[in-house]
């Protein structure tokens, strides 16, 4: 499978707050791991009535990203790093501070602490260091678009990395290496990475390999290379395809139930 030969040709380029923006129209992975988890949540989160949390560590997963796979040029035109200086200290503001918070809405862009920039590189390093993570970043483009219909439903996809011979590469941030198969299954990345290859597949015409680079945000900042096994992709893609089934049907009847309707027997035997 691994003598393929994308057209990268087929990516369109944009930015991210252009993708985000069309949610409403075109189903995403995310959107879709909502209505599996429960419908309901799907519903209110398309209705806007969820508020959306822009954490710390959100912040740090897009801008080591950018940093690691577009390299250190286009990280420093998207983030500024730093902060005012104190002149009775001589020492940074903290980013706790209204002088802070003032000098960061004057960047017109996200600002990052030099702790947090330091922590980007440090992460950057460590994947420079593995020769299988370097190998399938070393040709491609990142943050490719691709939309199509899939499974009767409008999609969207943003691929961290399409290498045109190696396939679809995802770039997973992690606290400790150790457990991130563990936070894998926890998180449904393979649900994700499947509705990724499906979309990808309905405009290529071909199901392309699926690999994860995963990074640790702390010392010793170990970087680990897993390819998505055909089985595990297979399987997923039946339930995501019978969930954008039951999506249509929860559309066409205006009921988004939370799965929780009926009595549930527990025993813990």
């Amino acid at each position: 499978m691994d003598d393929i030969d994308i057209d990268l040709g087929v990516l369109i380029h944009e930015p991210e707050e252009l993708y985000h923006s069309k949610a409403d129209e075109y189903l995403g992975s995310h959107s879709l791991a909502d209505f599996r988890r429960c419908p309901l949540l799907h519903f209110k989160d398309c209705m806007g009535l969820i508020p959306d949390f822009d954490r710390s560590a959100y912040l740090i997963g897009r801008a080591g990203h950018c940093r690691i796979l577009e390299g250190r040029d286009p990280f420093s035109r998207r983030y500024a790093v730093g902060g005012p200086i104190n002149p009775k200290t001589g020492k940074p503001f903290g980013s706790n501070t209204n002088a802070f918070a003032e000098w960061a809405a004057a960047q017109g862009r996200p600002v990052l602490t030099p702790e947090q920039a330091q922590l980007i590189e440090n992460m950057a390093v460590g994947v420079a260091m593995s020769d299988r993570a370097v190998d399938l970043i070393v040709d491609g483009v990142a943050e490719g678009v691709v939309r199509a219909d899939y499974g009767g439903v409008p999609c969207q996809i943003r691929i961290d990395w399409l290498n045109p011979h190696r396939g679809i590469v995802d770039l997973k941030t992690c606290d400790d290496l150790t457990y991130f198969e563990s936070d894998a299954r926890r998180y449904g990345y393979a649900y994700q990475m499947a509705f990724y290859r499906a979309v990808l597949a309905e405009v290529i015409q071909e199901s392309v390999p699926v690999h994860f680079i995963a990074i640790e945000k702390k010392e010793p900042f170990r970087c680990g290379v897993w390819r998505v096994s055909e089985d595990t992709l297979a399987q997923c893609a039946r339930e995501n395809a019978a969930a954008i089934g039951r999506l249509k049907e929860c559309r066409r009847l205006g009921a988004w139930p939370t799965g929780y309707e009926e009595v549930r027997v527990f025993d813990a035997m």
